[in-house]
């Protein structure tokens, strides 16, 4: 529960009782205990002793640069190293597959000879035909 302290009150009031309608509601409430004229609160503004505004200093820009920026020639990026394509050869894991597989690789290299090999992937996995069997894949990036 609260404590009220009843000390600053004034006597003569009921706390209780209704405010009454002849009071203005909305005039500000004064400060008992506070007399503004005899704060020694100064509200006026500050100086500090300058003489006058102060106006903040201007700052010069930096000199436009007066030549064209040279732009370097591009040369054409040709690299013998680049990958243009790729072929997929795959086959089941047996040894009569392996040597047709061996076959059909180097008769398309002969049948393509500007191909340049420049990288081969070699992996096993499971090719789904008919059935699922391993099979024997390799990636050739030309």
């Amino acid at each position: 529960m609260d404590n009220f302290d009843s000390s600053k009150a004034p006597g003569n009031e009921n706390l209780n009782a209704p405010i009454p309608f002849d009071k203005d509601l909305d005039k500000p409430i004064p400060f008992d205990d506070v007399n503004t004229s005899e704060t020694g609160v100064s509200h006026a503004p500050l100086t500090l002793g300058g003489g006058g505004a102060v106006e903040a200093p201007k700052i010069k820009a930096a000199p436009q640069l007066t030549r064209p920026v040279e732009k370097k020639p591009q040369e054409k990026i040709v690299s013998s190293d680049r990958i243009t394509g790729l072929k997929t050869f795959f086959t089941k894991l047996h040894p009569g597959a392996m040597e047709f597989l061996d076959e059909q690789i180097s008769k398309w290299l002969k049948a393509n000879p500007g191909v340049t090999i420049k990288r081969t992937n070699v992996t096993t996995g499971d090719v789904q035909a008919k059935k699922t069997e391993p099979n024997i894949i390799i990636t050739v990036w030309y």
